[in-house]
């Protein structure tokens, strides 16, 4: 990954050809790109491989929940790949976490981050009331981050407002992959807790997610331009 520019923009795509036109207009202006599980269940492994094959570090959203054994298993099938993250939901608990880790690791240096899915930004706190989950948004963000440290995940995804509590509660070191990020005047979509890339860089995210602000702009190439050199004047 890239510390110089911690943008990493969202290719919500099934069709490769769009998914590879869009990141090669914004590999020059960006840190990196994701991939979802739209993208991957419709192109498989191959097409994530053509994705990486760009050169850019790769963000697989592929959100494994499920018994700890089978995503050990659905780790260790994404390493050939050559992804530099990948992520699990931090609601398997603690034992899931840990085989995913431990099944990232057998990859040595070439080892991905592997990163906890904590509460979905398009969550809100009534959102969380109807699924059984009591107190606020962030008090079960960090309860979940608690947990996805101490069974070795890399970090987890948050929203920007969570970073200063997590990074007062575990430390610098933990990563930070915020998604809900839009630019000044952009539409909200489906996401209800957004920051700014500006602000989201300045609270301390590791990594800004960004989708549809770019890629459904007309230009995606002078969108992600727009972006770096807000976050980076001097990079204009």
């Amino acid at each position: 990954m890239s510390p110089k520019n911690p943008v990493f923009c969202a290719l919500d795509t099934t069709d490769v050809a769009q998914a590879l036109a869009w990141a090669r207009a914004v590999a020059p202006f960006v840190g990196g790109l994701k991939i979802g599980l739209e993208f991957f269940n419709a192109n498989g492994p191959q097409g994530v491989a053509k994705i990486a094959e760009l050169g850019v570090p790769v963000f697989a959203d592929l959100k494994l929940h499920d018994i700890p054994n089978t995503v050990a298993g659905g780790i260790r099938a994404v390493l050939p790949l050559g992804v530099s993250i990948v992520n699990v939901h931090t609601a398997g608990g603690a034992a899931m976490m840990r085989a995913a880790a431990d099944a990232a690791a057998t990859a040595g240096a070439k080892r991905p981050k592997v990163i906890g899915v904590t509460v979905l930004t398009s969550l809100d706190q009534t959102d969380l009331a109807a699924i059984g989950v009591t107190g606020s948004p962030s008090e079960q963000v960090l309860r979940l981050a608690k947990l996805a440290k101490g069974s070795g995940l890399d970090g987890v995804v948050c929203a920007a407002h969570e970073i200063e509590m997590l990074r007062r509660e575990l430390g610098r070191d933990f990563m930070l992959v915020v998604p809900g990020i839009r630019p000044a005047g952009a539409a909200l979509g489906d996401q209800k807790r957004v920051v700014t890339p500006k602000e989201g860089h300045a609270l301390g995210a590791d990594v800004l997610v960004i989708g549809r602000p770019i890629t459904g702009s007309a230009d995606p190439a002078a969108a992600a331009r727009a972006i770096r050199d807000d976050l980076f004047p001097a990079a204009a």
